[in-house]
């Protein structure tokens, strides 16, 4: 991975940090006071939902700090080890945790007036496809295994070559 393409990434995870965390300090605290609005009969929904939201920046933010480790090693050259499984790990439990808090928020609306069904079905629909990323990462996990291993048998025959010549 070149300079370049390491800098505009690490760009983009800081910005994408900053932003997550205008979200906890300003957007959550106006969320908030905007549904201490609500009618009556839709209270029971302003804590689940500024809990939902709070845990899902938090699952983001674990994320963007597990890439940014990630590319760390990328650029150090460290990558192909035992030690990126345990960031690998981490961004894949993240979503894990993001496709069920998607799912929570679906639950949360589902009873009631509160939204239509249809917006209950596109709710669970995104919790599907975050499960998908969830996946994705689980698959790419896999092949960071094989790379680790190829890795490992090329030290250990330039080893044994090294000792033959």
């Amino acid at each position: 991975m070149g300079k370049m393409t390491v800098l505009a990434l690490r760009a983009v995870l800081a910005t994408l940090f900053a932003g997550s965390v205008f979200v906890e300090a300003v957007m959550v605290p106006l969320l908030a006071a905007d549904l201490d609005g609500l009618a009556p009969e839709y209270a029971y929904l302003r804590t689940p939902l500024l809990v939902i939201t709070v845990l899902g920046v938090v699952a983001a933010q674990v994320v963007l700090v597990s890439v940014w480790r990630l590319v760390t090693m990328v650029r150090r050259g460290t990558v192909f080890s035992h030690a990126a499984f345990r960031y690998v790990d981490v961004i894949t439990g993240a979503f894990a945790a993001g496709t069920a808090l998607v799912f929570a928020f679906a639950v949360v609306l589902a009873p009631g007036e509160a939204v239509a069904p249809g917006v209950v079905l596109l709710i669970c629909g995104a919790s599907l496809a975050v499960l998908g990323v969830a996946l994705i990462v689980l698959v790419l996990r896999m092949l960071l295994a094989q790379a680790v291993e190829r890795d490992v048998e090329a030290t250990r025959m330039r080893a044994e070559l090294s000792e033959v010549i």
